[in-house]
């Protein structure tokens, strides 16, 4: 009896391992393996669980819907074993959750109770959305990264402004950025070309290796986002992106990540059309500290667009704006209109002065970063605290910050009257894995 008691212990405690790296399907779930047929058209529900292995497509004309309340778990790998789900150029994902039954995309190893640290990075890819919608490479279009060149299902970019991929909300999307080979990481969510017909409302990237959202040019609009805990930025975006964001959170742990915005222009060329040009408000940028890498902003290869009604806070530098040779650069960007950081509340970020937290890179004179660093009382931002305690996860202020507010110029935006993402509600209470 004593010797069937030690073997029932030690099985037990073999199963209770292998549940700490392996997801085991009941009868009726679902394991996915796309063999090049995508996922077809078809219906995720909340009473089954799904294990997709490999990279799995929702290849052009199909679309993929997925329950609220459905979890989608991904196989670990790295290389060509890596997991990932990529929408093709053509294709639709409608993954429409709610605040009280998200949809989330996780490891295997993930039960969802205590099994995977809320830091733990890498564990699978991510989730990579592409459309038709314009970039400015030559040609109109390009592979996205990450996925091998021999794949035609990789290719994004068209000429469709108003391209449809479909719905993401209520989404929370954890753990991913496996590496893929030569040290190159999938983002939590990448979007290439998507284009203005796409909805993006509510969405969590928490813990990713790499990027939490990268954009690759399109028209794509984004609202209530949340990046934190991620390995390198928190939002990235290149390639002609024209699209608007608002309400957006981005956190980063101390010492960890490299830029929380960082906005680049063209690739090939640098001055392609359309220039990244997007326009966002109402955000909280949390940096890692004074002694983290990275920057709040960062301005490169002539990228434009509008920062405003914002809230940033803690990082060790403040907007970098890239000077090559004042003609095909952000400065001139800036100069010509098309760049501006107004409106906004900065606290403990560089020396907490306009100088430096408006700074210049690249090759520059002395009276180019002066005249940088005036626009920053010119265009009406401010260094105050802004009462929020953000070091124990409470991103709201104490009271709303108000002041003068640059205008919204588009009907898309919502007119509120308070900088950074939280006014009166805290929008990212019970559905995201940041405030549990």
């Amino acid at each position: 009896m004593k010797n069937i008691s030690i073997y029932l212990i030690l099985a037990l405690l073999f199963l209770i391992g292998c549940r700490g790296s392996d997801y085991y399907l009941e009868p009726g779930d679902f394991k996915i393996v796309d063999n090049g047929t995508g996922t077809g058209t078809v219906s995720w529900t909340n009473d089954k669980d799904y294990l997709l292995e490999g990279f799995v497509f929702v290849n052009d004309g199909q679309t993929l819907t997925i329950e609220a309340g459905t979890v989608v778990r991904f196989k670990a790998g790295e290389g060509e074993n890596a997991s990932a789900i990529i929408v093709a150029r053509g294709g639709k994902i409608v993954a429409e959750g709610t605040a009280e039954e998200p949809i989330i995309f996780t490891a295997e190893s993930d039960d969802l109770i205590l099994s995977v640290e809320k830091s733990k990075r890498g564990l699978w890819g991510g989730l990579i959305i592409l459309g038709n919608a314009p970039i400015n490479m030559r040609g109109g279009e390009a592979a996205i990264e990450g996925i091998p060149f021999s794949e035609p299902r990789g290719v994004f970019g068209g000429p469709d402004e108003n391209d449809d991929s479909g719905i993401l909300k209520y989404v929370s999307i954890r753990h991913g950025g496996t590496n893929i080979g030569d040290g190159n990481e999938i983002n939590g969510l990448t979007l290439g070309g998507v284009g203005n017909k796409t909805v993006i409302d509510y969405v969590e990237i928490i813990s990713n290796e790499d990027d939490g959202v990268e954009i690759f040019g399109g028209t794509v609009n984004l609202k209530h986002i949340v990046v934190s805990g991620c390995g390198d930025d928190a939002f990235d975006y290149d390639l002609g992106w024209t699209g608007k964001g608002q309400f957006w959170l981005a956190v980063q742990s101390q010492n960890l990540g490299d830029n929380l915005i960082e906005a680049g222009g063209g690739v090939n060329p640098v001055i392609g059309t359309p220039n990244s040009k997007p326009s966002i408000f109402n955000v909280t940028l949390v940096g890692n500290g004074n002694n983290g890498e990275g920057a709040c902003i960062d301005f490169f290869n002539y990228a434009g667009g509008i920062i405003a009604n914002s809230i940033i806070v803690d990082d060790n530098n403040g907007v970098l704006l890239e000077i090559t040779d004042s003609r095909n650069d952000s400065y001139m960007q800036w100069k010509q209109g098309n760049l501006e950081v107004k409106n906004n509340v900065f606290y403990k970020v560089a020396s907490d002065t306009p100088a430096s937290i408006f700074t210049l890179t690249g090759i520059y004179s002395v009276e180019q970063q002066n005249e940088w660093a005036s626009y920053f009382a010119s265009s009406k931002n401010e260094i105050s605290n802004p009462n929020m305690d953000w070091k124990n996860g409470d991103y709201i202020p104490n009271l709303k910050i108000q002041g003068e507010m640059a205008p919204y110029h588009d009907p898309w935006f919502q007119p509120v009257n308070f900088k950074g993402a939280f006014g009166e509600s805290n929008w990212i209470a019970g559905w995201t894995l940041l405030a549990k």
